[in-house]
């Protein structure tokens, strides 16, 4: 009896029954932890909304008003909020991260069950968070008089690489965390700098020539500027045109994979450890 209950457990059908399981779990505590957030609040899911809304407004009013950064690009009101709304997911996803596993602490040491669906959870509820945000890009979008492009599927595999890059990191700082409580300040800090290293205020065509093509390297600058290209204006360069060529676009994309592996690689070793080690 013992072998054919062996060789199912190893087999497709265990494999997608733990995917399913995996699935079902992130999904469930991503939904609580969405509705659990707003519990009580009189505006509820809007608070959401309001954090990239009032950092748009204070740095379009700096950069249009007071330093008229952005007077020479075209519909630079939109090409703002998308880079906030996509940097905020990236950064609400990291940022909760990295004590995600502190803060599941009591349910880790009382139940058994996949340790990913932790960091999985957190990055699936940001995402949450991002289709609200997109809804208001939209409404900016058409507000501005942006004619509907199929270009605009793009967004699609834009978001996906986004999301694979942040699910990487979060992986990778919420196992680190634990061991390492440095890392908090350190990925603060980081984040700081990835800001102000991106295309969000600014454009790709304000990078200095000697460096432009390196400053695409960055996941998160490749992926601003295809999303300026593809969703706010179709005469802005595109991600391949700013890095120098089609090819090299395999770069900022094989970081990201190699940020996901390494995020994976670093979690699954750690997993056994985490309770322990809270």
């Amino acid at each position: 009896m013992s072998a054919p209950t062996t060789a199912r457990y190893h087999g497709p059908t265990a494999f997608g029954e733990d995917l399913r399981r995996l699935g079902n779990l992130t999904f469930t505590l991503a939904a609580n932890d969405f509705k659990l957030r707003f519990f009580g609040s009189a505006l509820g899911y809007l608070w959401s909304l309001m954090r990239p809304l009032l950092l748009f407004g204070v740095l379009y009013v700096v950069f249009t008003e007071i330093v008229r950064f952005g007077s020479g690009v075209n519909n630079y009101p939109v090409y703002l909020l998308t880079g906030i709304v996509m940097f905020t997911f990236f950064s609400e996803t990291t940022s909760r991260g990295v004590t995600s596993l502190i803060e599941r602490e009591t349910l880790l040491r009382k139940i058994r069950f996949p340790r990913l669906v932790v960091p999985l959870s957190v990055a699936l509820h940001a995402l949450f968070n991002l289709g609200l945000n997109m809804i208001v890009v939209f409404v900016f979008v058409f507000a501005s008089g942006i004619d509907p492009r199929w270009s605009w599927l793009e967004i699609f595999p834009l978001s996906a690489v986004l999301v694979l890059l942040a699910t990487g990191v979060t992986m990778l700082v919420s196992a680190l965390y634990v061991r390492y409580r440095d890392v908090q300040p350190i990925w603060e800090v980081a984040l700081q700098i990835l800001f102000y290293a991106s295309p969000i205020i600014y454009t790709t065509e304000t990078y200095p020539d000697s460096i432009e093509h390196q400053a695409l390297v960055n996941p998160i600058a490749a992926v601003l500027a295809q999303m300026r290209h593809a969703l706010v204006d179709p005469d802005a360069p595109t991600a391949a045109a700013a890095i120098g060529g089609g090819v090299r676009l395999l770069i900022p994309l094989g970081l990201t994979l190699a940020v996901f592996a390494l995020g994976a690689w670093v979690f699954t070793r750690e997993a056994p450890r985490i309770a322990e080690d809270l």
